[in-house]
Parts: C-alpha cells; sequence; structure tokens
C-alpha cells in the first residue's frame, strides 16, 4: 500500500499516467502481461508518444488491443497539455476519491467503475473504493455480503455493492483497499497491482 501511495505522494505525471493506462489495458487480459507492455512502451517512448500503429505493436498479447490501443492514445491526449501530462492536476480538482473514480468512469473509454477504482488505488487515492472484480465478488459471496455474484454490475448497483463492501470493511476494521489485497492475494497467490 506505501508503494501505491508513494505514486500519489510524488506527483511524477508519468507515473501516475502509466498506472491509468495500465488500468485501462487490464479488463480481462492478465495484470501482469499489460504491465509488462505498459513498462516496454515506457521504455520507448511508445507510451506517451507513439501512435497507433506503435501502441498496437506493444499490447499484442493484450485482449481488445484494437480497441485498447485507441484507448491509451485517447486517454493520453485527454491529459495532454503542452507537452506535459497533467493528471494529478486533474485528479486534485475533484472533492475526493469516489467523485473523481465517477468522472473517470463516465469520461475516460475503457475505464467503468472497477478500473478507475483500480486505477486510484494503485495511485495511493483507493482507501474508500471497492473494486468489485470476479476475484473479490466471489469472496463477498463466501463471506456473507452478497447472496449471489451479479452478471453484470451497472453503476447504481455497483455503488450498492460499494456500501455492502464499505461496512463489511468497517466491521472488520480493514479499509478497503487493504481488504482488496488481501482477498487479490487469497484467490490469486500474488501481490500485484
Amino acid at each position: 500500500m506505501r508503494d501505491f501511495e508513494a505514486v500519489w505522494e510524488s506527483r511524477e505525471r508519468n507515473a501516475i499516467m502509466r498506472e491509468l493506462l495500465f488500468c485501462i489495458l487490464t479488463p480481462q487480459s492478465k495484470a501482469r502481461v499489460c504491465w509488462g507492455a505498459i513498462e516496454d512502451m515506457a521504455c520507448t517512448n511508445v507510451l506517451l508518444k507513439g501512435g497507433y500503429e506503435d501502441v498496437l505493436g506493444a499490447i499484442g498479447n493484450v485482449r481488445f488491443k484494437y480497441k485498447k490501443s485507441n484507448y491509451l492514445i485517447a486517454a493520453r491526449e485527454r491529459f495532454s497539455g503542452d507537452g506535459a501530462l497533467d493528471i494529478a492536476h486533474h485528479i486534485s480538482s475533484f472533492s475526493g476519491p469516489r467523485s473523481a473514480r465517477n468522472w473517470f468512469a463516465d469520461n475516460i473509454k475503457g475505464m467503468g467503475y472497477k478500473e478507475a477504482g483500480h486505477f486510484l488505488r494503485n495511485i495511493g487515492l483507493g482507501r474508500d473504493i471497492a473494486i468489485l472484480d470476479r476475484h473479490i465478488l466471489r469472496n463477498l459471496k463466501k463471506y456473507g455480503v452478497l447472496e449471489q455474484i451479479p452478471s453484470s454490475i451497472p453503476p447504481k448497483r455497483y455503488l450498492m455493492i460499494e456500501m455492502e463492501v464499505e461496512a463489511f470493511s468497517n466491521a472488520l476494521g480493514i479499509p478497503m483497499d487493504h481488504m482488496d489485497i488481501l482477498l487479490w492475494y487469497k484467490e490469486t497467490g500474488d501481490i500485484f497491482k
């Protein structure tokens, strides 16, 4: 968790952008493959300046690479001004992480509440945000927080489940971002982004 918090504390623009672009790549793809693609693109300057074909070539092992190439470029351009990526300033303009999460889910292609929450957690701002992926939902059902795992989670349902997760988290005395990492580790045997 300290590593995540350090990203935000540093306000290092490229590090924050890498996390945003990583979270755009992750849906229905393996996290380590996505992070490898982000690191490779960062080393070759494709991440911040590469065109569609460059990005597409770099994310060849990521599912839905054609759409996600467009999403990466659109997100990168959204936060570029005078050649500098100023995403931290934008995030700071929100009243808190939940309003930032809602904005990202509504305005960044390829991001829903889960991915936007994942991004904010990865930059140290996810303490009060649930990341409702299949691993977490399976555990929420196991521990009686949910009666069943929903087949889809539209925004209104996501927020309702998040309130249940928050109550569960508070009852256990474990912040939601810590609980997410704990349940992720329990399912995968791996601690990773």
